[in-house]
């Protein structure tokens, strides 16, 4: 699999446009370009595109993507045309990733989220249709966790991207590409990651990042397909009776440790290294325990600095 742009042995960053921010977070993705990190994700429900239009322009070798552009914000042509012309202005470094983002996101916003697979394809070629008018298009990489879905980015894309992934796990999914295409395509995990020393403060930062995710019926499926079937189970029982504040009391250091990275600078580092050795990109998605993204982006910058 692809799994890297540059020969650093860097991973990737998840940059955030915060409102109020977004300046401060431009002038770190410009540092991270400098530093030979291997690329820059823009996750987020809004707003994906507007940054990585920005960082076309503020950044000059590093590849940087939508993770993910959710499908049912904008009409696949509108999108096409946007993503040409990032592609372009920053020569070819952008690329599309889309996901169906997750029911209740979509419900607040009074969207049907219809059939996610069917409507997957039907939006990438919605894409491919409007290439003619909008110009050539970037990779397109769809944004995964179950096999069906990853099959269908197989078959009609250039790549996926998890979140919150399996490491254990991921060697049977990626098992499902086939021989002929993996050299050309592309997957990432996109890692909560902490570096402290303390494990436990670490550890509990990824315990209130996740507390929103084990809530989603997809990735509760996703973790019981990986081998937490208990786990969820007792996720579950707890979600039906009402009783969120026992959520992070049900995560067990081994699943979190196997789906977030924590620890000193040197134990981040093995643990991002064991990603990419699996295949994988690994994009850190900072968190820290004294400070906002920033921080924490500066402290992944100083892990790498030696």
């Amino acid at each position: 699999m692809s799994t890297a742009f540059s020969p650093t042995g860097l991973p990737a960053i998840s940059v955030i446009g915060t409102a109020g921010k977004r300046a401060a977070i431009l002038e770190l993705a410009a540092e991270a370009d400098r530093r030979g990190f291997a690329g820059l994700a823009s996750p987020g429900i809004h707003g994906n595109l507007a940054l990585c239009g920005s960082l076309a322009h503020v950044t000059s070798r590093i590849p940087f993507w939508t993770s993910i552009q959710p499908i049912y914000h904008s009409h696949a042509a509108e999108v096409a045309v946007t993503a040409a012309h990032i592609a372009e202005v920053s020569g070819g470094r952008f690329r599309l990733g889309l996901g169906v983002s997750h029911a209740p996101a979509m419900e607040r916003l009074g969207i049907d989220t219809g059939r996610p697979l069917a409507d997957m394809l039907h939006y990438v070629e919605g894409l491919r249709a409007a290439q003619r008018s909008a110009g050539a298009l970037p990779p397109i990489w769809l944004a995964t966790l179950r096999n069906k879905m990853l099959d269908l980015a197989v078959a009609h894309a250039d790549g996926a991207i998890w979140a919150n992934g399996s490491l254990r796990h991921m060697p049977e999914q990626l098992a499902r590409v086939p021989a002929e295409r993996r050299d050309a395509f592309f997957v990432a995990d996109m890692v909560p990651t902490v570096i402290d020393p303390d494990k436990e403060a670490a550890r509990a930062i990824h315990r209130r990042t996740l507390t929103g995710y084990v809530a989603l019926p997809n990735y509760r499926n996703y973790w019981k397909q990986a081998g937490y079937e208990s786990e969820m189970a007792a996720i579950e029982e707890a979600l039906a009776a009402g009783d969120r504040d026992r959520l992070p009391h049900l995560m067990p250091d081994a699943w979190i440790d196997d789906c977030t990275v924590s620890g000193s600078a040197g134990e981040v580092r093995e643990r991002l290294d064991q990603w990419a050795a699996a295949g994988v990109l690994p994009i850190a998605v900072m968190s820290s325990t004294t400070g906002g993204q920033a921080k924490a982006i500066g402290e992944l910058f100083a892990a790498y600095a030696d």
